[in-house]
């Protein structure tokens, strides 16, 4: 069969080259090819495809949204002997369809970091719990406020998706604000937040949001982001308006560079996650599935701590040496 082509999924042989010819194939699809955390989820299944002896193919989207792009990589990665896919599905509703093609041809279609949405749409998920991530950093917020006031901005993903969503709601929960719970895909709003904006979980889009929101809502206090690309653009728009100092940033993620902008007071805490434990799962369980048919099934937390440079009475959290040591699971 002749492969689809396309600049948003270039796709790449990345482990295997010397492998047997029946090595297992496994596709990795990630939202995007430039995000930190979708690089170092790369890098660990790659790893992880190597120790075992399997093939790694790997796609992306454009950008975190683009479907089209992933459903390409995915016709590409089967046509080309993929027998298990790992996704990051950038839209968790259209996605379905190709997953179900997918797993009717006896394809393992396993979710990492984002599920889909019904979530049995793939046989599993591995991923963090981002609704708990989210009331992590809420209730550090909450303390860390001591009483004041709250005028909160919330720069999100994008309308509809699970793991946006779960973060938003978990933040307003851990904050002791009114919140829909797990399941809701939907934001909750509540009368401290003064502004809410997508920032797609970029850096640039997310400088834009938190600038059209300071231009609204000049007196903002505290600002909750989807993760530390968006962060760090907030911050730098903060900063430009000399407002850095009395802002308390949150965020999601505990990548390397992302605990040292907690280190730094760019962030004052953040929800760390574990890609390379996701990637690893999913290419084990790929292999495991080549060798003997076995599926996983339902939902694996794969863990989450609080990154924090100030430790803060009745909130448990670790401080950024250990955030470093563990940033993404590279140990």
């Amino acid at each position: 069969m002749l492969l689809k082509t396309s600049l948003a999924t270039a796709l790449l042989v990345a482990a295997g080259t010397a492998a047997a010819a029946d090595a297992p194939v496994i596709g990795l699809i990630t939202k995007t090819e430039t995000n930190p955390f979708f690089v170092k989820m790369k890098e660990g299944a790659q790893q992880a495809a190597q120790a075992k002896g399997a093939k790694l193919l790997s796609g992306a989207g454009k950008a975190d949204g683009d479907n089209a792009g992933q459903v390409t990589a995915m016709e590409n990665m089967i046509a080309a002997g993929a027998k298990t896919i790992l996704i990051t599905p950038s839209d968790a509703k259209a996605i379905i369809p190709a997953i179900q093609k997918a797993r009717a041809k006896g394809v393992l279609v396993i979710a990492l970091d984002s599920p889909t949405d019904p979530a049995d749409a793939t046989d599993a998920l591995f991923a963090t719990d981002n609704y708990k991530a989210g009331e992590l950093i809420g209730q550090y917020a909450k303390v860390a406020m001591a009483g004041k006031p709250a005028k909160i901005v919330m720069l999100d993903l994008f309308p509809g998706h699970p793991v946006g969503a779960q973060r938003h709601n978990g933040f307003l929960k851990g904050f002791g604000l009114p919140a829909p719970d797990a399941k809701s895909n939907e934001n909750g709003k509540a009368a401290e937040v003064v502004c809410m904006a997508d920032s797609f979980g970029d850096q640039a889009k997310g400088q834009t949001a938190m600038e059209n929101c300071l231009q609204k809502n000049p007196d903002v206090n505290l600002v909750y982001t989807i993760n530390e690309p968006a962060a760090a653009g907030a911050y730098k728009a903060l900063k430009t308006a000399g407002k850095d100092q009395g802002v308390m940033i949150v965020s999601v993620d505990g990548g390397c560079q992302g605990v040292k902008d907690v280190a730094a007071g760019h962030i004052a805490a953040t929800s760390q996650q574990y890609p390379l434990r996701m990637a690893a799962m999913g290419v084990d369980a790929g292999v495991e599935y080549a060798k003997t048919g076995k599926k996983p099934s339902g939902y694996t937390d794969t863990g989450v701590t609080l990154i924090a440079a100030k430790q803060l009475s009745g909130v448990t959290s670790k401080d950024t040496s250990i955030g470093g040591e563990l940033c993404w699971g590279k140990k």
